[in-house]
């Protein structure tokens, strides 16, 4: 593994601690706050800052100390504590710690950008920030959105194609913007209070589809001016995961997000629990909010309760602009960047992975959809022999209500129509022709692999050095989520959103989610593998190795760059909030 990503010299290191050390000592009757570091001493810091030795207190008592003595005496107390806060936050002491002065030796990937002679500062500045009272490196949360960790800028001996690799994506200026109409403002304070029309939404399957589900059910609720009753989250028959919505969403925040927008209660009150609630399962896809108004409205407004089940998807991908900014509003940890922020429990945890992975040097996240359950939905191969695929083939065969869409096309038809996973080897020769060093640091997110290790194989043969989170963390730290399959995939999600590139083998719900987040907080490196265009290159042997690359490289340049969402069925703002949620001249948000 390679260790170092940032050069930070001895003297800027001093410097910034004296310049921080000298801020915190002016003043001691003031907070100090600033976007990158908070220094506030907690109860416990001022308990033991007045528990001082007899000597100390004898200089209040004393009858002979004069006021100004005093004075002075107690200004210097609390200067000389604060700049001992100071410098004991500036050097953490646990084994994870992130240390001034860090070498870059020449193995390491680099990068094609210039450095600024401050960007040294600015991200150590922007690390001593994430530093909590257990001294631990945490990603940051600027507003409401969830920041990742700092992209690595880094240097060394690398070809072309490597240093292209790690090259990041020009944003085009674009940025976050939520502003709203005036009308949409308007509505608002009525719609914000309301207290007579209530939704109820069943979200059902994984943790992505249920967070989709769940960003729809705000929009559905601002439709119907109806206060929303926090989510259900459906018991996962196949992972057979319990969880509810406390378990993995931090409920207060998605309140707080959307109060604005939508009023959110925890339950129904009790003059509506007998009520009568109308329970519908069968909606149509791409339904408008015309149609929704038309369709709930008055008899919602009638009974007081609707209740939503089998909602996935079918609200239409294409709503007027205060609706899509809703969506993105509505969804970061997430609405979809800001209100369903995870639990802070699983927030804890999956920061504290990133960081062991992000203190380490650049690495990348590959998603890959290598489970049980995927290969029998998607009725496609395994790539790890007749054995595997014959199991497959059974539980088909015993459940086909599992296999999803297009039943009658043929394993061939299906795989170069895109719709298959990649398997470990066609991921390893995509990841090689892109430029990926072999030394690369690659987490791995996703569930169990179907095969165990044998699937991996391919893959770790050419990149060996491959992390899991069951890897990273340490004893007990992933005991209290092992049960909730919803949980453990929040904690990949936060670790391969702090990822210098995200590459999922298979587009499912989170690499979707992954790709918009990525883009909206910053536009960082995502490669969706373009699977139609370039699975024939794989099966032609007469193209060269060199000639392969440069035709995969060709391929994938697009996906690397600000990508305006297309009015198309499948094209959701979630995974392309270029233009609806990002302006180039709008006002942001940070």
């Amino acid at each position: 593994m390679f260790l170092s990503f940032i050069n930070i010299s001895p003297r800027n290191c001093r410097k910034i601690w004296e310049k921080e050390s000298s801020v915190m000592a002016r003043s001691s009757a003031r907070i100090i706050k600033n976007p990158f570091m908070s220094l506030t001493p907690s109860p416990r810091s001022l308990t033991q800052l007045f528990s001082v030795s007899p000597p100390l207190t004898s200089l209040f008592s004393s009858k002979k100390t004069s006021p100004s003595l005093s004075i002075f005496i107690l200004s210097f107390l609390f200067s000389f504590t604060f700049l001992g806060i100071s410098i004991f936050r500036f050097f953490p002491s646990s084994q994870d710690s992130i240390h001034c002065s860090i070498i870059s030796p020449t193995t390491s990937p680099i990068s094609s950008h210039p450095l600024p002679s401050s960007y040294s500062q600015i991200i150590l500045t922007s690390l001593l920030a994430g530093i909590n009272s257990d001294n631990k490196i945490q990603p940051r949360i600027g507003g409401t959105a969830m920041v990742p960790l700092p992209v690595h800028l880094v240097s060394g001996n690398l070809s072309e194609e490597e240093t292209e690799f790690w090259k990041q994506p020009d944003s085009n200026g674009y940025r976050p913007c939520l502003d709203s109409t005036i009308g949409y403002r308007k509505r608002s304070a009525k719609i914000s209070k309301e207290k007579n029309r209530f939704l109820v939404v069943v979200a059902a399957g994984g943790l992505n589809q249920q967070k989709n589900q769940i960003i729809d059910a705000v929009v559905i609720a601002r439709i119907l001016e109806a206060a929303l009753v926090l989510p259900v989250l459906q018991v996962n028959m196949i992972w057979e995961d319990e969880s509810e919505f406390p378990d993995i969403f931090d409920v207060e925040h998605f309140k707080k997000t959307l109060r604005a927008d939508v009023r959110v209660v925890s339950s129904l009150p009790s003059s509506h629990l007998v009520a009568k609630q109308t329970i519908v399962t069968q909606i149509p896809y791409g339904v408008s909010p015309f149609w929704i108004r038309a369709k709930f409205f008055k008899q919602l407004n009638q009974e007081g309760v609707l209740v939503l089940k089998g909602l996935d998807s079918k609200l239409s991908k294409n709503l007027p602009s205060d609706l899509q900014k809703l969506r993105c509003k509505n969804f970061s940890f997430q609405v979809a960047f800001h209100a369903l922020r995870f639990s802070k429990p699983i927030l804890q945890v999956g920061n504290q992975l990133a960081r062991r992975m992000w203190i380490e040097g650049p690495y990348i996240s590959l998603h890959l959809r290598l489970e049980k359950d995927v290969w029998v939905r998607t009725g496609c191969r395994t790539g790890l022999g007749p054995k595997y695929d014959q199991i497959i083939t059974q539980i088909q065969k015993t459940q086909p209500q599992y296999l999803t869409g297009r039943v009658n096309m043929s394993y061939s038809q299906r795989r170069l129509s895109g719709l298959c996973p990649l398997n470990a080897f066609e991921i390893a020769r995509l990841l090689k022709a892109l430029g990926a060093p072999q030394s690369g640091r690659f987490y791995i997110a996703g569930g169990e692999a179907f095969g165990g290790s044998k699937a991996l194989e391919p893959l770790a043969a050419v990149f060996p050095n491959l992390v899991r989170k069951e890897m990273l963390a340490r004893d007990g730290e992933l005991s209290p989520f092992l049960n909730s399959s919803s949980a453990l995939s929040a904690i990949d999600y936060i670790v391969s959103f702090n990822s210098d590139i995200f590459i999922p083998s298979h587009g499912g719900n989170m690499g979707r989610a992954l790709q918009g987040h990525r883009a909206y907080m910053g536009h960082r490196k995502s490669i969706r593998p373009n699977k139609r265009t370039m699975l024939p290159f794989f099966e032609d042997s007469s193209i060269s190795d060199e000639e392969f690359s440069s035709i995969i490289r060709s391929l994938h340049n697009k996906s690397m760059k600000p990508e305006p969402r297309k009015k198309q069925r499948d094209n959701d703002v979630i995974a392309y909030p270029v233009p609806e949620c990002m302006c180039r001249h709008g006002s942001g948000i940070f």
